[in-house]
């Protein structure tokens, strides 16, 4: 149990609360990470989600069908394998139960529905103030953002969005399953990982889906020859150039798909890996949505111009009837919704300082989960973070801490 003493004011209960270690804001797969190579250090912290669930956004905004796209060894988290007896790709399902076993295992007990209204760091006191909707007020010396770069749902602005009078208009986060589009003709917006998997799924479902294609996109097989493509690709960067290795995977894309300019999907002038680099876009790793766009199953179209009340009117002039309508277009952070006074990050809410030094933002501020790099660049940033935090982690701060309480955390009276 938690010490504490409050003050009821209108029957509501207003609480100052100063944690006993770094804040950490998010538990996701970020927030997990950073928590458990803390606790390996020594350094307590607190968790403030604002689900009530770990993973919120692997647990309800994915698609049933969703596997990892990447071999399970680079999808760990720091310290703790998968279990062995878990396929080459785990399911969502399965890699949810190894974020639950994960919090169990280093005894991480997140505080949840606390949705982070505002946070600002004092000067004066050197101390981060971290405000809830709930009402309370968290303080520490250290806060770690691990929100991450998908927090909401990103959808464009697209003229006569209003008009359609169809079926559904849904983000991909609501979608579930092809069963609910059985029979219909769906425009899918957005040709990443999740669009392509999206419109595979439809046409096992007996669905129509056309693929918007608006901009150019590396495509490539997920396996060569049985061998995980990220994986081949990050063995030879070891001892090739980038630009070599890129020209490698183009080449197994080529023998595996063809000219993809001819259905529709250009590539970018720049290699695959050389392009996430520099951009942080991923290229697309194909789980079959290629079979069915070959066949013409799944239907490529050009960018969107207008949402007409029927369907879709189209860049080339073309204009089509659809039943639903999913946009496929990805996610954004929130950090600029709350994090106040502080220009480490862009208008977007992505860190200014490039990977790999974009997990340290000063003055105690710190992020985890914006490396554009997955579950990989997730484990190294907790582990920077943990040991830069530990060295902090002196005597005299813990001692300045425990005079308070001796637990995680200690609730203050507020005037």
């Amino acid at each position: 149990m938690d010490s504490y003493s409050c003050h009821q004011t209108n029957n509501q209960t207003k609480q100052i609360i100063l944690v006993h270690g770094p804040i950490i804001i998010g538990a996701g797969p970020s927030g997990l990470a950073t928590s458990a190579c803390l606790s390996s250090r020594g350094v307590p912290s607190l968790i403030l989600e604002r689900s009530d669930s770990i993973a919120s956004l692997w647990k309800s905004k994915t698609y049933d069908r969703l596997k990892l796209h990447l071999p399970k060894h680079f999808c760990r988290l720091p310290l703790l394998d998968f279990p062995k007896n878990f396929p080459k790709y785990p399911s969502k399902n399965e890699f949810l139960a190894y974020l639950e076993s994960y919090a169990s295992h280093f005894r991480i007990v997140p505080r949840f529905n606390e949705n982070v209204q505002n946070a600002a760091y004092d000067s004066s006191s050197g101390l981060w103030s971290v405000k809830t909707l709930s009402g309370k007020e968290y303080i520490s010396k250290w806060l770690i953002v691990a929100s991450g770069e998908n927090a909401d749902a990103y959808v464009p602005e697209i003229p006569g969005i209003v008009k359609f009078s169809g079926g559904k208009i849904i983000h991909a986060s609501e979608y579930k399953s092809g069963e609910e589009f059985r029979q219909q003709r769906v425009l899918v917006v957005g040709c990443g990982n999740s669009g392509m998997e999206i419109s595979l799924d439809l046409v096992r479902h007996n669905a129509s889906p056309h693929l918007v294609v608006r901009n150019t996109v590396h495509v490539l097989p997920r396996e060569i020859l049985g061998l995980s493509t990220f994986g081949i690709g990050m063995t030879l960067l070891k001892c090739l150039p980038l630009r070599f290795v890129d020209k490698f995977l183009l080449l197994m894309a080529y023998l595996s798909f063809g000219n993809t300019d001819r259905l529709g999907l250009r590539r970018p002038k720049t290699g695959p890996l050389e392009l996430k680099n520099v951009t942080g876009k991923t290229p697309v790793l194909d789980v079959g949505a290629m079979t069915l766009i070959r066949s013409g199953k799944i239907q490529i179209v050009e960018g969107v111009k207008e949402i007409t009340k029927r369907g879709a009117k189209f860049m080339d002039g073309q204009e089509n009837e659809f039943d639903s309508i999913v946009f496929a277009t990805g996610y954004k952070s929130n950090v600029p919704t709350w994090l106040q006074g502080n220009d480490f990050f862009t208008k977007e809410g992505i860190p200014k300082t490039p990977f790999p030094n974009g997990w340290r933002g000063g003055k105690g501020l710190y992020t985890v989960g914006f490396t554009r790099r997955g579950l990989l660049g997730t484990a190294s940033d907790a582990v920077k973070i943990a040991g830069e935090i530990a060295d902090q982690w002196t005597d005299d701060i813990k001692g300045a801490t425990k005079n308070f309480c001796s637990s995680r955390f200690v609730i203050i009276s507020k005037s």
